[in-house]
Formats: C-alpha cells, structure tokens, sequence
C-alpha cells in the first residue's frame, strides 16, 4: 500500500513540465507520486532499452562541459546540480538535477542537453531549473541565469528575462495543487495512461477509460 511521504510532498521537476505546455492534463499523477514514497507503491514495467540513448546524452552532455571549460567557465555536472527548494509556507518541496551548472565571475548559464527531438516541455524543464537552482540553498543562491537548450544538430538560447512573473505564478499554481492534501485532477486518457507508470492497483481508472473512443458518422 502506497505511504505517505514523512517529510511531506516531493515535486520532481520533470513531472511538470508537460502539465505545464499542455502536453499533459492528468495532474493527479504527479500529485499521487508526490504524495507517497517512491518504494512504496507497485510501478509497471518498463521495457524500453534507454541504453542507446543515456550513451548518447552522456556523450553531448561531455562535450558541453568541455566546450564551456574552454570558455572559461566553472562546470557542474549532473548529479553535482541536485537541488532541494522547499516553500517557505508550505510544506512542499520541488527537486530537480540540472544538466550542467556553469559559472564564469558573476556569470550564470544552465543548460539542459537533449538527443531527442525538440519540445516545448523541454523549454519549461529550463525555465524550471532557471528559476529554482538560484533560489535554492547553495553556491549558486542568488545568481541570475541564462540558459540554453542544446540538441544534436542545434542550440536554443533562453534568456534570464523568459523567467517572468507569468512563468513563475503558473509553476506556483501548479505546484501548489499537486503538493495539496486534496488529489488534483484526473484525467485518464489512452495518449496519457499507456507512458504512466502508476498501476491500476493505485488507479482503477487506468484501464477503464483508457481506450480510444471510436464510430462512425455521415457528416464527412
């Protein structure tokens, strides 16, 4: 049975960033991952072999750091980025690891390397990671960042201004429902339920209205 988190709800970043563009619409997913601990609760399997694709982002992501030490820049990989930001009224806390972390004097850049085709949840994940590594405790409190947004064949600038008010009150908003002790919303759907990792143990509507809805009219 899933158990509550002790230490009260944990938001990872990536479990937003396709609420947040629309890409998704069962919020109540995140809240239930949020809510409980991660061992606690029975996942489905996962049959897709992401060696291939680990060896190429760990590749591109070497190469960046490379690129950036030359430019002179401090660089900060991975699990190095892990953050911890918790809200001062409440009790939720956001994490997230970004990419790469480079500083260079009073210069920031944070850049997320991606080898699949572009999307706009990958625009918010930076955007996430722009405005939550400065805020939270540690050596980058403070700093305003740049980011950049880094593909295979191209590269995405995203400047510190693209953090505004209207990005920051709908990451709040969203953080604060799926950090809620009531469930936020679920919305069970084919395109959602088949890359959901929660089971029907935990979600008896996963396969009750997960099928396409199909027929037949006259009208085209």
């Amino acid at each position: 049975m899933a158990q509550l988190r002790q230490g009260g709800p944990y938001i990872w970043v990536t479990w937003l960033t396709k609420l947040l563009v629309g890409d998704a619409s069962c919020e109540w997913a995140a809240w239930f991952k949020a809510q409980h601990e991660g061992f606690s609760w029975e996942k489905v399997p996962d049959s897709t072999d992401w060696t291939p694709s680990r060896i190429e982002h760990t590749a591109m992501v070497g190469d960046v750091r490379e690129q950036l030490e030359e430019e002179g820049y401090s660089v900060f990989t991975e699990s190095q980025n892990t953050f911890s930001l918790r809200g001062r009224s409440t009790s939720i806390t956001l994490g997230g690891r970004p990419d790469l972390v480079a500083r260079r004097g009073g210069e920031g850049i944070i850049v997320e390397v991606k080898s699949g085709a572009p999307r706009p949840s990958h625009h918010i994940q930076l955007l996430t990671y722009m405005y939550a590594v400065a805020r939270a405790p540690g050596p980058h409190a403070g700093v305003e960042f740049e980011g950049k947004l880094i593909y295979s064949d191209h590269e995405v600038p995203v400047p510190a201004e693209s953090v505004d008010e209207t990005f920051v009150a709908n990451l709040g908003g969203l953080i604060r429902r799926v950090g809620a002790d009531t469930p936020a919303r679920k919305v069970p759907s084919p395109d959602e339920c088949r890359f959901c990792n929660i089971t029907i143990a935990d979600c008896p509507e996963r396969d009750a209205d997960s099928t396409v809805m199909e027929g037949e009219t006259d009208d085209f």
